[in-house]
């Protein structure tokens, strides 16, 4: 090779690296950026509905790069960088904003303003704080239960702070508080096997009954029964109680917790019998906020599949399907064969797929009426401790195409009321380990889909993370129950 070449490469080099490395720099000043909106503001920013705090540079400049392949804007992070230091300018009110979607608007839109100031007032302009007044209280929040979903609960609680809280931790309650309980449930906390440590300080402080997250005092209440405990007299008043050891499922056991002293509103993490089942994104706007004090969150299934059938069937309507859940193992099963009341789940779960029923076919009609009796459903437990995949066969009453169907799930996971709900997948490689910690309740995996010849049977497959994007929605109809709801712009 001639020296010209090997010049001429390494310029090449040296070029490409030095542009790698400014927009290392321009992501680092975004995060800063971040940062500072959230903790002087309480103003949080996603790109395109993904998180950006807590991210690292690498992690930035990825999501820029699925902003080009999946959402199909080409945006800079540069601009991403530059409109994030100038919402800094703005006095925000509390608000969740996607910068990802500004920048690319910006990109398209920009010669119609004077200044990058004037586009971002257009915008969001209604979100400064001198235009909304008083700010909403935050509300207090109370864990009934401490296992899998109420320990994410507590890590997602803990992590949304900023000024203008939402939701404030003040209690957990189980069984028994003594000071082992304390010590093993801060432990618990700390660690965890499937989503790994917490990003914090985990403190249990025995003296005072209590576990110190991050700074917060959470005081730890014992309680056999969900009418024995006076949470006034531990500082605690109007308070939305989840409710997550699922043994009170019914109206009538559910109100109980109604009865103790500052509690008024109580969420279900398990499907309810005479009480609203929601889930978040499609049927929480119809909600009597003034009048109903009790609600359920459905089942971590009932939100990952009613995403998706619900833009199926407005767009096409489901004739009938069958959905086949084959779903991580639970605390439920035997770690070793043993006695189980049920049929199969008595077998040893990690060396086992084991078939079991699923009440999610009949759930879904409670979010989505039109279903009603057009839907099996059944489930398969397999040795994954955590990742769960829906495969949904269904007839649908017009002709589609793969390409038709995977454009309209994209649309809805872009825009509109399921933004936070669904998450479009590229991935040709996608497996379950991939899904843990995804904060959607569904990822539409589209290159599995499959349509029939005869164009109107179809095979969707939806992944979730059955713990972590399942409690992502529980927080989030939490929020709108207790009306904190901040402004948005995605």
């Amino acid at each position: 090779m001639s020296t010209d070449l090997l010049r001429a490469g390494q310029a090449t080099y040296n070029k490409e690296l030095e542009t790698w490395v400014s927009k290392e720099k321009a992501a680092v000043d975004l995060m800063n950026a971040v940062g500072k909106l959230l903790y002087d503001y309480s103003v949080e920013l996603v790109l395109f509905r993904n998180h950006l705090v807590d991210t690292n540079v690498s992690e930035i400049l990825k999501l820029h790069k699925y902003a080009a392949d999946v959402v199909e804007k080409p945006i800079d992070v540069f601009e991403t960088s530059t409109l994030a230091n100038g919402l800094l300018e703005l006095d925000l009110a509390p608000s969740k904003i996607d910068i990802g979607l500004l920048s690319a608007e910006w990109m398209e839109e920009k010669a119609n303003f004077s200044s990058q100031k004037e586009f971002l007032l257009s915008k969001v302009g209604s979100f400064q704080a001198s235009e909304n007044g008083s700010q909403f209280e935050p509300r207090d929040v109370v864990l009934f239960g401490f296992g899998r979903i109420g320990r994410l609960a507590a890590r997602e609680l803990v992590k949304q702070f900023g000024r203008g809280q939402q939701l404030r931790l003040k209690a957990i309650v189980t069984r028994k508080v003594t000071d082992l309980e304390i010590v093993k449930r801060a432990d618990l906390l700390r660690m965890d096997s499937v989503h790994g440590p917490f990003p914090g300080t985990v403190v249990a402080d025995i003296e005072n009954k209590a576990i110190v997250i991050n700074g917060q005092i959470v005081k730890m209440i014992e309680a056999p029964a969900p009418d024995e405990v006076d949470y006034e007299s531990y500082g605690i008043s109007d308070a939305i109680l989840i409710d997550n050891t699922g043994a009170f499922r019914d109206r009538t056991a559910l109100s109980r917790h109604l009865q103790s002293k500052g509690i008024s509103k109580v969420l279900l993490t398990a499907p309810g019998k005479e009480v609203p089942n929601i889930v978040y994104g499609i049927n929480h706007f119809d909600l009597d906020l003034e009048n109903e004090n009790v609600y359920s969150a459905a089942s971590c299934t009932t939100n990952a599949i009613s995403t998706v059938l619900s833009v199926i069937e407005k767009s096409y309507g489901v004739e009938k399907g069958h959905i086949e859940t084959v779903h991580a193992y639970t605390n439920d099963q035997n770690l070793l064969d043993n006695y189980h009341k049920k049929e199969r789940r008595g077998r040893s779960a990690a060396v086992n797929m084991v078939i079991t029923e699923t009440g999610a076919g009949k759930a879904v009609t409670k979010v989505i009426p039109s279903l009603a009796n057009k839907l099996t459903a059944n489930a398969v437990r397999v040795p994954v401790p955590n990742g769960s995949l829906a495969i949904m066969s269904l007839t649908v009453g017009k002709e589609t195409s793969v390409e038709e169907i995977n454009s309209l799930v994209k649309d809805a996971a872009l825009r509109g009321n399921l933004v936070n709900q669904i998450k479009y997948s590229i991935e040709p490689e996608l497996v379950s380990s991939d899904i843990v910690g995804d904060n959607c309740c569904s990822v539409y995996d589209s290159v599995a889909t499959i349509v029939h010849p005869d164009k109107k049977n179809v095979v969707l497959y939806v992944w979730y993370d059955n713990e972590y994007g399942y409690t992502k929605q529980v927080i989030r109809l939490a929020k709108y129950i207790a009306k904190v709801r901040r402004k948005h712009y995605y």
